[in-house]
């Protein structure tokens, strides 16, 4: 048996032409183009995510693997589209990184010299942060979305970490509640706008209202330090976990039964925990 390669990135650059070489590449590699392995790109990235949550670490070299293979991919597109390289990725985020990190590169230079004292505070940070935000939108001719709000957030942001970022801004700005007390009476508040509607059976402002709902719970979840796409994720593996073992405990999994009989189920398998 031969010795194993120790392959390198430039290995991966290149198997990622041969891939898209039109006379000997791969027909599926070849078809592809920047938006069709968008969907590719998002799985890859969630399943490096599972990983974490449930501390496989040992899988993780071959997912990470995927999600860079992605970014390879682009890259590849967009050399053959005489667009950029993928040595033009690692300048861009090398330039900003720096750029964005004046506390640990204090000359600017990546082998430059260090910073002597101690670091900064978390609120000196995030005011650093705003204001090199600020300056590089300056600079590069950003568009902004309103005036000096929302920051960069992408149009295809899940929605729950939007809102997250969306709250976040403008408590930035003063807009917020002093504790969470004044969240959780807003969650009351749109609760009832919510039933009214549902009484009123308009189900345009029923879809709304709903929306303010779930706003108003994840800035709650803000406020108590609670990543709200972290917590759904958790609670969606609770309860997948919990009814999986409640249609175990029944002879007859399919069975009609009735929310009592469900909900008697439901207690037994929390008691059970």
């Amino acid at each position: 048996m031969s010795e194993q390669t120790d392959y390198q990135l430039d290995d991966l650059l290149y198997l990622m032409a041969r891939l898209r070489d039109a006379d000997s590449g791969c027909p599926w590699d070849i078809d592809q183009d920047f938006a069709s392995i968008v969907p590719s790109t998002i799985e890859e990235l969630y399943e490096v995510v599972e990983l974490i949550e449930a501390e496989r670490y040992s899988e993780l070299p071959a997912e990470l693997g995927d999600l860079l293979f992605q970014i390879v991919f682009y890259a590849q597109l967009g050399r053959e589209q005489g667009l950029f390289e993928f040595a033009d990725v690692v300048q861009s985020i090398t330039e900003k990184l720096l750029r964005r990190h004046p506390h640990v590169f204090v000359d600017g230079q990546l082998y430059g010299r260090r910073r002597q004292g101690p670091p900064p505070t978390a609120a000196q940070l995030s005011q650093q942060w705003r204001q090199i935000k600020a300056a590089e939108r300056a600079q590069y001719g950003a568009p902004r979305r309103s005036p000096a709000l929302w920051g960069e957030l992408p149009a295809g942001l899940p929605a729950l970490a939007a809102a997250q970022k969306l709250t976040a801004e403008a408590a930035h700005l003063g807009f917020d509640w002093p504790d969470e007390a004044g969240p959780m009476a807003k969650i009351a508040e749109e609760l009832a706008e919510l039933r009214d509607e549902v009484a009123a059976g308009d189900q345009p402002r029923v879809a709304e209202e709903y929306g303010d709902l779930l706003l108003a719970v994840v800035n709650l979840g803000r406020h108590l330090q609670v990543d709200a796409e972290q917590a759904l994720r958790s609670a969606n593996d609770k309860f997948r976990l919990r009814f999986t073992a409640m249609v175990a405990a029944t002879e007859a999994p399919l069975a009609p039964r009735s929310i009592d009989a469900w909900q008697a189920l439901w207690e037994q398998v929390k008691a059970s925990e």
